[in-house]
């Protein structure tokens, strides 16, 4: 056994040393991931490089801000909404309300994928939005009845 690699504490288990297809050693220029939150327009948002260097591409990272800005709205309203006409077939109303589940679901995920890159102006958008579209959406401000027997045609979210 060839311990010329072997790792500290490891036991006499070498990790082998990064090759490429030649055989030859390299190294990969990795981006720090943040675990703690962080002030800055530099990020890694839901996507590899994207929005990218502030230095770069200034306006990406105000684009980045709102694309989550507005996925955050569109859960509230999603959470609210109420597309199924009454009367609908209950087949045809179960699949409408199944799919806008999934899709609600499916935003929502995203929202918090792009909260975990820990960014603070990513958090702050994230949160402004849903409050914003729970106002708009949810809240009685804008409501013809009042309270409201139904209000959406999906059931709440729940964590």
């Amino acid at each position: 056994m060839d311990h010329g690699h072997e790792m500290p504490g490891t036991g006499g288990m070498a990790a082998p040393p990064p090759m490429n297809n030649t055989g030859m050693m390299h190294h990969h220029k990795m981006m720090m991931m943040h675990m703690t939150f962080f002030w800055g327009k530099s990020a890694e948002i839901l996507f590899s490089s994207w929005p990218g260097s502030f230095e770069k591409r200034p306006y990406m990272y105000f684009v980045a801000l709102l694309f989550v800005f507005v996925l955050s709205i569109l859960v509230e309203w999603l959470s609210h909404c109420r597309l199924i006409k009454p009367g609908s077939g209950p087949v045809a109303a179960g699949l409408v309300q199944t799919l806008l589940h999934a899709l609600r679901v499916g935003l929502a995920y995203m929202v918090m994928l792009a909260v975990m890159s820990f960014n603070g102006g990513v958090f702050l958008v994230a949160v402004a939005g849903q409050t914003l579209g729970f106002f708009f959406f949810g809240s009685r401000v804008f409501k013809k009845t009042h309270p409201p027997t139904e209000t959406s045609d999906l059931p709440p979210m729940s964590c």
